[in-house]
Order: C-alpha cells, then structure tokens, then sequence
C-alpha cells in the first residue's frame, strides 16, 4: 500500500538492504520495483511489487472522452515502478487524477520467467464512479498461493470512472463512446497479453475477478465469444452483465446535460451534440465538481454505468438475450451473491407506493402503453412475492428493530439485482456446457453494522484481510475462501488444492441439482440453491420485463 511504500522500498534484514530491488526487462525498459511484505529473509516470506505501469496514454485533453490508447512499451532505458500512481478522478479522494489508467503488479520472490505462473486480474467495485485499487493489494493471496505450492500472479488496475468512464447519451451513442471504462479494461488485458511473460506470467492462464461493478464489467465482457482470447476463466462476487439497470446508450440524455449544465464554459452547449470539444478544454477540478453536480440530479442511484452499445460495441444486447443463444464466451467461472446484497442500496421510504413507484421508474425505458402495462403487472407481483413483513425482510434474521419497507426495499434489491441475476446466469452457462462453481457467503462478521446484515462487499474482508483482524474461526474461513480461488486460478477448479488442510470439495452447479457452497464459520458446505427460490424464478421468468 502507498503508505508502506512511502516508507521503505527495501526489506531490511539483519545484514543491511537487499543487493538490489527487483528488475524485469520490458523491452528495451529495465522496471524496478520494490520488495514487499517481508519478514526476515529475502525468500518467500517476500514479494516483489511493480507499481504504476502505464497500460494506456493519460486520457486527457484530447484523448478525454475517447478509446483508449495502448501503451504496450515504456519509453526510457529505465522506468520506476516503486509507488502507486493516483486513481482515476472521483469524488471524496482529493489525490485523485484523469492521469490514472495503471496497473500493479504482485509476484511471489524469485520467480523465474521460465515457470509462466497463473495470472489473476483483480476488477475493483464501486459503482461505476468509485474505486481505488490499495484497498485489493493482493498480497495475502500470493503469500497463501506459495504455501500451497501453487504460485500465482496477482494484478490490479485503475479503469476511468463517472461521466468520462461511463458517459451517457446520444453523443457518446453516436460517437462510440460509451462505456469507456469497459473498454479501459479490455486494454489492460492486452496489455498482460502482451508483457506478463517478462514478469514470469502465462498469458494463457489468465483469471478475471472482480466485486459489484468490477464483477458487472467482467460480466459484460463474457457477452462477447471473443473474450475468450484475454482469460480462461472468471470468479464473480456478487455481480453479472445482468445485475443492473441496463439502458440504451441515449437513454440517459438528461444525465448528460445536467453534467455539461455543470460546466460554466460549456453549458450552453448541453442538448447539442457537440459537448466533447468543448469538455475536452475545461480542467479536472470543473469536471469532477459538475459529476457530483449531475449526481445530484439523476433520477437512478448509478447514471454512469455501462450502456447496450450494439453488436459492434462491448455491451450487444440484453444478457438475458446472449444467454438463450449461447452467445458469450463459454470459460468456467466461479459465481457467488451474499446474504444481504441489498441493504446498502435501500433506504427508508414512506411506503408500499414509493417501493411499486421506485421499481417502475428504474425500469422504464419506453413509452409505450403495452410494455408499460406488463411492467407494471410483473412489479406487482414482484411485490407480493416480497410481502410486506419484517420477518421476512432484509437483513434476513436480524432482531434488530428495522423500518419494515426499508426492510422490505432491501429484500427485493437482494433479490433483483443480485440472487437473481446470479442464478440466471449460472444457469444460463451450465446448460451450455460451461463448469460453474457457486456460492452463497452468509457469516456475519462481528463488526457488522446491524441494519446492514451480511452486506453487500462483506466477503471481501475474509479475502483482502489487510489490516482487518478476523476472529480464529474467521481467519479458518478466509484461508479457506482463498485456497479455493487459488485453486480455481492454477486449473481453473476450486477442488485442486495441494497440502494439508484443504477445504471440502466444492460440487459443480448443476441443473438439475444446482448447489452451491455455504461461506460460513457455521454449517460450511454444499447447501441447495434454493433460498428465495420463487421470488427468483419469477424474476428471471420476467427477464426482458426487468431488463436483465
């Protein structure tokens, strides 16, 4: 992390520093990084960490609002990668840059290129308009892969965020420039592709991961067959292409021009169709204060998020279209949701009304009187599936006194946008032969605030512990967790792990047994896929209803 790196950038052992820091040949460019999270010795109680690799040209002034450029070489006989470069431009992070689109890299020590090691690529969350990488530094995860004799590569990344990841409307439609930050993505695994064998990586054996956004994006890029070229395989944390409000690319108009509104110099430009030139003027500080300004003002809790481009874009069509046909890269994949999905994206309302209204609005997308009528029919019944009874609410088994429509708006978003859309697509992928492995992560970690349940991004504690304590049965679950993920990273199966310990076998998904894997420190193990089963299978009965 930034502030380990800050302080030192060799281990220091009893003897004095290390001879010299780690150093990959790129090309004609020696990269020198730093040793991290050592102990004693320089062996595998170290990691080598390369910091702030350039995989795109800045995106700013001309190259804003556009494609990514590929930065596949480094200029200069020599390149420092010992600290981390700032995130891409968000609100509530002041170190934050449009100069951002970098990758970390974290190897066991001593790796020799020779080896070609399985490569994990970390997809962070947030919305679509948060994230910073230093909070998924990986290094727990490599250490755990030495020890099981099972070595692997770990990497992260910065993607653009906001309007200048995710912008909206017909100018970005008719310019091909939505979503960006996807396409962001796809650069940075070229990028692997193209340089992972310098730092003793396969480029054939690479892993997708990701949470909430980051697991949405990785979603959206399997709805296309060629994405089989940059991984092998995937795991999902609560997240798939069908796990938002999918819009058409003009659909958010109005969140566009209440953006440029947002910038003095540009807003009488703001219902044309010739705001990039004008945007592409303006500095960063304008920019990020005219994002949080449209914010503000959009109807949906995430306007800037990934938009249908068409066939020849990165987003083709429904999900739930691609997944009937078959049509999306067909790689094993882990998949999982947890208890609670919901509750950070509920609030308090005033009623049943509000929850039918709130429902509706999100999932409008014409106007036409006929599929009106049948949304509004399918929301119906979508609430009288999730009554209105605390009992059953979210979070599920709290005794804690909640509002019961916040508790009953939290089930049917756990519901909506994550069960749901989960078992849709690992049904979707198994009756097409692919191997799904899923699971449901229900333990309440005891610092858990208590309206939030098991909440949304909670598994992530077990698998990035950092600085974050866990009880002893705790850390049994996380080491757990992590060995089945390194498992799935070397050979694309959680059930391969080598040395003692090892975890239960994991059961497949299958159609007509689906199960699925119970992450908890109690009644660990396979358990049916079952939980809130009708209220799911009507969902995803509904499917083009809900825009899934």
């Amino acid at each position: 992390m930034p502030s380990f790196l800050s302080l030192v950038s060799f281990c220091v052992l009893a003897g004095g520093a290390f001879a010299q820091a780690p150093v990959v040949q790129l090309g004609g460019t020696a990269v020198t990084g730093v040793y991290d999270s050592c102990q004693n010795t320089p062996s595998s109680s170290c990691l080598e960490y390369f910091a702030g690799l350039p995989y795109a040209e800045p995106p700013t002034g001309n190259r804003r609002l556009r494609p990514p450029v590929l930065k596949t070489a480094l200029s200069g006989p020599t390149f420092d990668a010992t600290t981390e470069r700032p995130a891409c431009l968000q609100p509530g992070l002041p170190t934050s840059s449009e100069d951002c689109l970098t990758l970390n890299i974290r190897r066991p020590y001593g790796v020799d290129p020779s080896k070609r090691l399985p490569v994990v690529v970390w997809f962070h969350g947030g919305g679509f308009r948060l994230g910073r990488i230093d909070l998924y530094n990986g290094s727990a995860i490599v250490h755990q892969s030495v020890q099981r004799t099972m070595p692997a590569i770990y990497i992260n990344f910065n993607y653009r965020l906001g309007p200048l990841g995710f912008p909206q409307g017909k100018e970005a439609d008719a310019k091909g420039a939505l979503n960006l930050g996807l396409k962001d993505q796809l650069a940075v695994l070229q990028w692997i592709q193209a340089n992972i064998a310098a730092f003793g990586g396969d480029k054939n054996k690479v892993t997708v991961a990701g949470q909430s956004a980051g697991a949405i994006s990785i979603g959206v890029h399997f709805l296309r067959p060629s994405f089989s070229q940059l991984a092998r395989g995937a795991i999902f944390h609560s997240g798939s292409a069908n796990s938002h409000f999918i819009r058409d690319g003009s659909f958010r108009q109005n969140d566009w021009e209440n953006y440029v509104k947002a910038v003095p110099a540009c807003q009488s430009l703001a219902s044309s169709m010739s705001t990039f030139d004008c945007l592409r003027t303006q500095d960063s500080a304008t920019l990020l204060t005219a994002a949080m300004a449209a914010d503000g003002q959009s109807i949906e809790q995430y306007p800037w998020s990934p938009a249908l481009d068409g066939i020849f874009g990165v987003f083709p069509a429904l999900p739930s279209e691609i997944f009937k046909l078959g049509l999306f890269a067909r790689m094993p994949f882990i998949s999982g949701t947890v208890l609670d999905d919901g509750t950070i994206f509920s609030r308090d309302v005033d009623g049943a009304q509000t929850i039918r209204n709130n429902l509706i609005v999100n999932h409008t997308v014409t106007n036409n009187p006929v599929v009106k009528t049948r949304l509004e029919r399918a929301v119906d019944r979508l609430m009288e599936l999730y009554p209105d009874d605390p009992a059953v609410g979210s979070p599920y088994g709290q005794t804690t006194p909640l509002p019961r429509h916040y508790k009953r708006l939290s089930s049917i978003y756990t519901g909506l946008l994550w069960l749901a859309p989960r078992r849709l697509w690992s049904r979707a992928a198994t009756k097409w032969g692919v191997n799904v492995f899923g699971y449901h992560f229900t333990d309440l970690y005891p610092n858990r605030l208590p309206h939030l349940g098991v909440q949304h991004g909670l598994e992530l504690i077990y698998l990035f512990p950092g600085h974050i304590g866990l009880w002893d049965a705790d850390a049994v679950l996380s080491r757990r967790m992590r060995d089945y993920w390194i498992s799935f990273v070397s050979t694309s199966n959680p059930n391969n792990v080598q040395g003692p310990d090892a975890p239960p076998a994991w059961n497949k998904y299958t159609l007509n047994n689906p199960t699925v894997m119970n992450l908890n420190t109690v009644g660990f193990g396979n358990v049916p896929d079952t939980f809130n089963k009708t209220q799911t299978d009507f969902i995803n009965s509904r499917s083009n209803i809900f825009r899934r």
